[in-house]
């Protein structure tokens, strides 16, 4: 099976074509532009580096959140796009479950982290043992001094590195940086890709736990900005 997978959730913007768990072609950019402007034309450039007609790609696979608002609304909008154009099945992943898949290698702890501002942030627990991949709790959005007292309770009762994974791991480090087993992703390692969505959508795929392009949508562990401030604006007008 060949699918393509997409994840522009936060900044950076990546594209991949998977063949049967095995990467044909990758492109990851971190730059200030729009997900608008990088996005199709490095589709374009992965179908064209893996000798990939997009007729032969047998499902899209995209990362529906949690992230910004923006970026997951262009990414899913996208993979609709593809696969409603050839009719071809969709599965979304979670962002922080495919942030896992970095250091599927590697036993240990990965927290993954995303900046959800004013010092919150996107996150879930898993455990990596043997190159099995565990969720330990849902994804979720909570303070970093949260999250950050119950990743020392942690510490305490494995024997395991943590690693923390995703955008936010510079946000979140300094509230955990005095744990000898707690240690930042390296940099190449760091950040969301669309090779992690596509390792993590293979066995939904695989099993046919798949959906129908119009039925794909974003998870938002919370209200936008704005629907949060007329919400607030309503509550405090009764």
């Amino acid at each position: 099976m060949k699918i393509m997978a997409v994840e522009c959730s936060a900044t950076p913007c990546s594209v991949a074509v998977i063949e049967d768990g095995r990467v044909l072609a990758s492109g990851f950019v971190n730059v200030k532009l729009t997900h608008s402007q990088t996005l199709m034309p490095m589709v374009e450039s992965m179908l064209k580096a893996s000798l990939t007609n997009i007729a032969d790609i047998d499902g899209f696979c995209v990362s529906s959140g949690p992230g910004s608002f923006t970026g997951v609304r262009i990414g899913i909008s996208a993979v609709k796009g593809m696969a409603a154009a050839g009719k071809k099945p969709c599965v979304g992943v979670s962002t922080l479950r495919a942030m896992a898949e970095n250091y599927s290698d590697t036993d240990c702890i990965v927290c993954a982290v995303m900046d959800a501002r004013c010092n919150q942030v996107y996150n879930a627990l898993f455990d990596i043992s043997g190159g099995v991949i565990t969720r330990l709790c849902d994804d979720r959005a909570l303070m970093c001094d949260e999250l950050a007292t119950e990743i020392k309770k942690l510490s305490q009762s494995k024997e395991k590195r943590v690693i923390i994974v995703g955008d936010g791991t510079e946000v979140f480090f300094p509230f955990v940086s005095d744990l000898d087993v707690v240690k930042m992703a390296s940099e190449s390692r760091r950040y969301q890709n669309a090779v992690g969505v596509g390792l993590s959508a293979m066995e939904s795929f695989y099993e046919n736990k798949t959906a129908e392009p119009q039925k794909l949508l974003p998870v938002y562990l919370r209200l936008p900005q704005a629907e949060r401030e007329l919400k607030l604006k309503k509550e405090q007008g009764k």
